[in-house]
């Protein structure tokens, strides 16, 4: 079995989940925006992201021979450890509530502030409770000041998130007001020719309903991007959207240390001989229920949809490809994420290993890039996010420097 034992080795694991637990979510988000059912997307994803648990258990946890306190993972799965494994498939069931949450949440605030709020969830509740669990190995002068700069960025995401909102309805304003002028004067030429576009349906003219032709910020955009997604979300409560963030916040801030008592039983739940699970065992539980509540619950939401969505079925998802290998990547990329989180945790402490949480900074760099947000937006709403990006910057930085060493 392979071991972190370096505070280094441990830091450079938690940097590695940060990108990958920071990009899956910018991959499920296009591929709702581009009209793709959730429901197929993270039947895709959750078969990938069990078969990288598969992957990191008979790799790294196989590499070398099996020792009477560090048993390998094939050998750990026939010992009685059964109290060690419920409390890491309890892990895997509240996360994949969690991802399952999120995913319509990115719908209804965006990709970025769905981050955000989850994230500074997790870190107040769940690193909190790491930190006590794990015996005070991580500094508490350095990692709880971490945790305050997480609180004022979810602040800063709130705040970033109304400010953009306010923007885009300002936008859309405009434009309903331009329609009604348009449609209401018959006196000039060029207005007479538009009329004459719309009775033809050819009004990209006037309202360019193409996201690929609509510049990316503009109310153009939005009105086809609102048409082209899955999931229709204009006119709906953005306080719907908040609640099922924090409902997968909890989620995310309970997963965590789940597996911390899974791997270092600090509740004295397992008979005296028995090893603790190695994470590379937990970890392979944890995925393993995570898979099954996710199969279960979206193979049902195939047959009875949820917000609006359309029916689909087993045979429609089997033959639906378009934008598969992405979901499917996403998989693996969520699976390696967490496994180097708990890889991390294990050797420098899981409060510290918490600072993945700061996936945010990914996950908005990718939504700016590549989905347009907070583009044309107002300055006020650039002064929010600038600030609400260095905290979390700042937070991450923090948090590695908290690192602690587990003792054997």
């Amino acid at each position: 079995m392979y071991v972190v034992e370096d505070k280094g080795g441990a830091i450079a694991l938690m940097f590695a989940a940060l990108f990958f637990l920071g990009t899956w979510p910018f991959v499920l988000a296009l591929l709702e925006r581009r009209g793709r059912l959730p429901q197929h997307t993270y039947l895709d994803y959750s078969i990938t992201n069990l078969l990288a648990a598969i992957i990191i258990a008979f790799t790294f946890g196989e590499i070398g021979r099996s020792k009477p306190g560090e048993p390998n993972f094939l050998t750990q799965l026939s010992q009685d450890n059964w109290p060690s494994v419920c409390f890491a498939m309890a892990g895997g069931l509240v996360l994949s509530i969690g991802n399952l949450s999120t995913q319509y949440a990115w719908a209804y605030v965006g990709l970025s502030v769905t981050e955000v709020v989850s994230s500074c969830i997790t870190v107040v509740v769940g690193t909190t409770m790491n930190y006590f669990l794990d015996d005070r190995i991580n500094r508490a002068e350095i990692l709880f000041p971490g945790v305050g700069c997480f609180v004022i960025a979810v602040c800063l995401g709130s705040a970033v998130h109304s400010s953009n909102k306010a923007d885009i309805e300002a936008k859309l304003s405009i434009m309903d007001k331009e329609k009604t002028r348009i449609a209401n004067s018959e006196t000039t030429k060029d207005l007479q020719s538009t009329a004459l576009d719309l009775e033809n349906e050819k009004n990209e003219a006037v309202i360019p309903f193409s996201e690929n032709k609509a510049k990316a910020g503009t109310a153009e955009f939005f009105m086809a991007l609102e048409k082209r997604r899955s999931i229709k979300v204009v006119g709906t409560s953005t306080m719907f959207g908040m609640c099922i963030v924090f409902m997968a916040g909890i989620c995310f801030s309970l997963f965590s240390p789940a597996v911390n008592l899974a791997t270092n039983d600090q509740w004295h739940t397992l008979k005296t001989g028995v090893p603790h699970l190695v994470v590379y065992t937990a970890f392979f539980y944890f995925s393993i229920s995570c898979f099954v509540l996710a199969i279960i619950l979206n193979v049902t939401f195939l047959y009875w949809p949820i917000l609006g969505l359309p029916k689909s079925s087993l045979t429609a998802y089997a033959k639906d490809w378009k934008g598969r290998q992405w979901a499917l990547l996403a998989g693996f990329l969520c699976g390696f994420g967490n496994g180097f989180q708990f890889m991390g945790g294990q050797a420098a402490g899981y409060a510290a290993a918490d600072a993945v949480q700061a996936l945010p900074l990914v996950s908005t760099f990718w939504g700016i890039l590549f989905f347009g947000e907070f583009r044309k937006s107002s300055r006020r709403t650039y002064i929010l996010l600038v600030a609400m990006l260095f905290m979390f910057a700042a937070a991450v930085g923090v948090l590695m420097a908290s690192s602690g060493h587990r003792k054997t």
